[in-house]
């Protein structure tokens, strides 16, 4: 099994900088994990072209190479270039897709702008090609639970012979959210939240967080 980063994602603004830049279209990380057949791309952020240029640029693989594309969590920073694999599995947690599935049922029955009902029923029409993510996605790539920024997100912690690496998502924002343990403002539930970034941190040796470059875990032992 291996891994490695397509893509470094940002924050639309970065709430922990002390000089603000103007703000910015948020994309997510975006991670290749390859384990026996499988070959998973982790929250695609970017435009479905440059992702596929990224996938060529640092693995020398196509986009039909990929056998699955697994989301952390539904918000659209996660997802930009999820259509640039229409050959692979699409996957998310079944309490993610449950829950926001919901959510965007009940917000179209009561919408009456016809051109934000469209919007989402693009989303829900996303949304049930995804499906029910396993428990083990490969041989040492296992789903991790991290509910709390959304409903129902959740990570993927990678098993290596002497140490782990969990791709968190926005549980883990940044590494000034890890320094500073603090969660991504805008959790839909902020206890919830604040739990999975403690199990988190309790379990990686190294945190591939959710905009930002993979981390060393500062309360690990260095390997």
């Amino acid at each position: 099994m291996d891994y490695r980063i397509l893509s470094i994602g940002a924050l639309s603004v970065h709430e922990l900088w002390d000089k603000q830049a103007d703000a910015r279209t948020p994309h997510a990380t975006t991670t290749l994990v390859r384990s026996g057949g499988k070959v998973i791309v982790v929250d695609p952020g970017l435009p479905g072209q440059v992702i596929a240029a990224r996938l060529a640029e640092r693995c020398g693989l196509g986009v039909e190479d990929v056998t699955d594309v697994f989301l952390t969590c539904f918000r659209p920073a996660h997802r930009w270039g999820l259509t640039a694999f229409p050959k692979a599995r699409w996957l998310i947690a079944e309490g993610e897709r449950e829950q926001v599935g919901a959510a965007l049922i009940e917000k179209l029955g009561q919408e009456e702008d016809d051109e934000i009902r469209k919007l989402i029923e693009q989303d829900v029409a996303v949304l049930k090609k995804c499906e029910a993510a396993p428990d083990k996605l490969a041989e040492q790539v296992d789903l991790f639970p991290l509910p709390g920024y959304t409903p129902g997100g959740a990570g993927l912690l990678l098993s290596h012979i002497n140490s782990t690496t969990l791709i968190a998502g926005d549980i883990v924002a940044t590494a000034e959210h890890l320094e500073q343990g603090r969660v991504l403002r805008g959790a839909y539930d902020v206890n919830q939240a604040q739990e999975s970034f403690m199990e988190a941190v309790e379990i990686a040796d190294v945190i591939v967080p959710g905009h930002d470059n993979l981390l060393l875990n500062p309360t690990k032992r260095r390997f």
